[in-house]
């Protein structure tokens, strides 16, 4: 019989009946006579059999959802193309180690002249699989150690334990995740967390025990996660020496809100992007579901990306974001937005920009920030088609605002107010992408627009994590 080896099925010809463009992982291994020759260049096929090798729990319901496409190809070209999507699929619910895919034509009493069986031969994960890794956060660094129940149920359900010990923050966790069958991107999770934070430019530490229940959604081109969070939290004093403003603050307070995040992302890389537009709005409501903190939260994060010429890449972001507390209790320095730092305004200390009592940053109610950057080859590419391709150029103007606003004025004295003292700094440096983890900047940063008690980093600034301004 003629048979098609599909192992990793890509590259694949977008059309015709061209076999040569297949490459060394389609093999034809015996030619029968020209009958048999023509069903693989028939352009008519029909997908008779789906058969898996190697199931063990994994229930057969979850996996018809995953490969119900492969059915529906009327093509050679088309059946290998839908059985490459229907493997991503599989592997996606992260419950097998490997998936191969072998293409056969059928045989058997019920077998059709351009019949064809699709087989999937798999290997499932263990039942109990643990990991050891290195995180890097906006500028810091953790160790992650997890132990996780791959498919518990034995339809893509994980459970898993994580325990992190970073440079700032350490944390633990237990998760359960659910997909929903067929749409993977439809799933639901439930959290049990312990988070102890550290901030010394508020002098504050930060101790979070809660629980958190939230599902994810996509709807047209975006994706949606509606949440809620009911977490004990215990503030107290990093130092002897902490103002007073966040002695103050120090204590305990229950928060249970709400929240909504709505994401649009078309850039081909979310670490350094060529490409593409990122459009994501958060809101969260607190008090509304009991809690003694109550407020509206909203923020927003926009960012454009657009190639020029000589493989040069022209970016440009807008964050912005407001706090309105309900009620007479004013809002908690825990719950407010900050901003300064390598990440977000460069030529400025972490989180260093806006209101602050004896040197320690208090966080504002409201903030906007933006960001113009030009990122070019390095000059004479060194290491051009090779290392030299994950260092960029990069050259910045950086500008935003931080501050607190009287809610009992209009909408024009606020703006008015988050357009006065502006704080902006420009400058260049390099940046090095560590793969989809994280990247490092190396920048040489002015900072302009310093107000007093601003804290700032005139000079070289060296920068850490996943999101930048």
């Amino acid at each position: 019989m003629g048979t098609v080896h599909a192992r990793s099925l890509e590259p694949l010809p977008s059309s015709g009946t061209d076999f040569g463009a297949l490459g060394e992982e389609a093999e034809f291994v015996e030619v029968e006579p020209e009958a048999k020759q023509e069903i693989l260049e028939n352009k008519d096929v029909v997908v008779q059999h789906v058969h898996f090798d190697g199931l063990g729990r994994t229930k057969d319901d979850i996996i018809i959802c995953e490969i119900g496409e492969v059915f529906k190809a009327k093509n050679l070209i088309e059946v290998m193309r839908r059985s490459h999507e229907a493997r991503e699929k599989l592997l996606r619910l992260g419950i097998f180690r490997q998936v191969d895919v072998l293409i056969d034509t059928c045989h058997g009493e019920d077998a059709l002249p351009n019949g064809l069986d699709v087989t999937f031969e798999v290997t499932e994960l263990r039942r109990l699989t643990g990991s050891y890794n290195t995180m890097v956060g906006n500028n810091e660094g953790s160790m992650v150690l997890g132990l996780k129940l791959p498919n518990l149920l034995g339809r893509a359900e994980k459970v898993t334990f994580q325990f992190s010990y970073g440079t700032k923050e350490t944390s633990y966790g237990l998760s359960f995740f659910k997909p929903q069958p067929g749409n993977f991107e439809r799933n639901f999770s439930v959290n049990l967390y312990k988070v102890t934070g550290q901030f010394p430019w508020s002098s504050l530490r930060e101790t979070d025990r809660g629980v958190s229940a939230e599902y994810s959604f996509p709807l047209w081109k975006t994706s949606h996660t509606v949440k809620w969070e009911g977490v004990w939290r215990e503030l107290g004093c990093l130092s002897r020496t902490a103002s007073f403003a966040v002695r103050k603050e120090s204590g305990h307070s229950l928060k249970s809100s709400l929240s909504h995040a709505m994401v649009i992302d078309s850039r081909n890389s979310s670490i350094l992007p060529r490409r593409g537009a990122l459009f994501k709005v958060n809101q969260e409501l607190a008090g509304y579901t009991g809690g003694d903190v109550s407020f509206i939260k909203e923020d927003f994060e926009l960012q454009l990306n657009k190639p020029l010429a000589l493989d040069s890449v022209f970016s440009t972001s807008l964050w912005g974001g407001m706090l309105v507390p309900i009620g007479d209790k004013p809002s908690s320095i825990a719950d407010r937005f900050y901003l300064g730092g390598p990440t977000s305004v460069r030529g400025f200390s972490m989180h260093s920009i806006g209101p602050q009592s004896e040197g320690d940053y208090l966080g504002g109610e409201a903030y906007w920030a933006g960001g113009l950057h030009l990122y070019t080859p390095l000059p004479f590419r060194p290491g051009q088609g090779g290392f030299g391709e994950l260092f960029r150029t990069h050259f910045f103007l950086n500008a935003g605002n931080l501050c607190n606003l009287n809610y009992g004025e209009g909408p024009k004295a606020h703006i008015r107010k988050l357009a006065e003292c502006i704080r902006w700094s420009y400058g260049a440096g390099v940046v090095l992408r560590l793969g989809n983890i994280a990247r490092l900047e190396l920048n040489y940063c002015i900072p302009m627009g310093v107000q007093g008690g601003d804290r700032i980093c005139d000079g070289v600034q060296f920068g850490a994590g996943i999101r930048f301004l």
